[in-house]
């Protein structure tokens, strides 16, 4: 009894384009009826309805599914309605009960966060990557560092170039002020970068950056050295 009928256009123009699955949705006049041809069903409740039913959780209920359909067999999901759920005998048809470990103080979800959390459970172990793909980028494969512009991490090499530019302009500088602590001066700089997993591009910006700043600093010791000799004059 969808409340402003169906097919219904403003769900359409919600469905962020998964508009196939809205235009296949068909309407029961009862839950039996719905159930009809399918061969497990699943009911998603959070409250105990003294029944004897078999309880997963929303990961296990999707192992359980995906196992189901490989057999062949068809499955079905239960939703309850925004304001009271699913009723006693509504729950009674199902086979097992889907219950989300949540705190139980505030065990109550809408049907959206319901149907979010068991879908992403079941889509979850045949996912080929994580989020979406753009016309720059494709969709990421996997977590972990994704390094911008495909030119991947740093070589040792690379690191090593750096290392030498970075410490050859500290010296010309005078930052190491204690030739007995400048070995592990060094290594300590040397640690804080290897953790970050530096890109090929990063490299070359922080060298770039070290370039700009030994520029900055020798032109205001020219200048200085100019106004020094013509005040001498």
């Amino acid at each position: 009894e969808p409340r402003d009928g169906w097919p219904n256009d403003r769900a359409l123009s919600a469905s962020a384009g998964a508009v196939q699955i809205i235009e296949q949705a068909r309407l029961h006049d009862t839950c039996t009826q719905a159930i009809e041809p399918f061969n497990r069903i699943y009911a998603t409740t959070a409250r105990p309805r003294g029944m004897t039913q078999q309880i997963m959780t929303p990961q296990e209920a999707a192992g359980d599914m995906h196992r189901r359909i490989g057999n062949g067999e068809r499955i079905a999901i239960m939703f309850g309605r925004e304001r009271w759920g699913l009723s006693n005998e509504e729950v009674s048809l199902a086979d097992v009960i889907i219950t989300a470990p949540v705190d139980p103080e505030f065990a109550s979800i809408n049907i959206a966060q319901a149907v979010l959390l068991v879908g992403y459970e079941w889509y979850k172990p045949i996912a080929a990557s994580l989020g979406m793909g753009t016309g720059e980028l494709p969709a990421m494969k996997g977590s972990g560092l994704r390094v911008r512009g495909g030119e991947g991490l740093a070589t040792k090499q690379d690191l090593q170039g750096f290392f030498a530019h970075l410490e050859a302009e500290l010296e010309a500088a005078g930052f190491f002020k204690s030739p007995a602590m400048r070995p592990g001066m060094i290594r300590n700089l040397r640690n804080m970068f290897q953790r970050i997993e530096l890109s090929l591009q990063e490299i070359r910006t922080l060298r770039g950056v070290i370039a700009s700043l030994t520029r900055t600093h020798l032109r205001a010791r020219k200048s200085r050295t100019k106004t020094n000799d013509e005040v001498g004059e």
